[in-house]
């Protein structure tokens, strides 16, 4: 039987979150901290495509990470938290624009409350 693009796109997203547990859970080191930031940008950039295919499939659209998870919102994927917006978005932008020790610092120290939002948008997707 052949998988949707929603189903397809959420397993992938299912595997990125995991993922990113599984790094989170490891002593932290340079390199622990680095594959966990990297973990982080696939699992946000999962999040949002797997948000948008599943609207698609609602007759619903997106075309950004920030109307992705507002539109999320409005349809009862996700509780409102600023989170979505504020520490996803803008985490992930700061991962992309530049690197260095302190923003490594401060984007691992993030990812514990990402995960923790970006799991429960997997157990939504799981259960819908």
């Amino acid at each position: 039987m052949l998988q949707s693009k929603y189903e397809a796109i959420r397993n992938e997203y299912q595997e990125a979150v995991i993922g990113l547990e599984e790094v989170l859970k490891k002593p932290k080191d340079e390199f622990m901290r680095d594959s966990a930031i990297k973990r982080f940008e696939l699992a946000f950039d999962l999040a949002w495509k797997t948000i948008k295919a599943f609207l698609e499939d609602k007759g619903l659209s997106c075309t950004s990470p920030v109307s992705c998870f507002k539109e999320a919102y409005r349809q009862g994927l996700v509780e409102y938290d600023d989170a979505w917006i504020k520490e996803l978005v803008e985490t992930r932008n700061k991962t992309v624009h530049t690197y260095d020790e302190d923003l490594a610092e401060e984007v691992y120290a993030a990812l514990p409350n990402i995960l923790n939002s970006l799991q429960k948008l997997l157990h939504f997707l799981r259960d819908e």
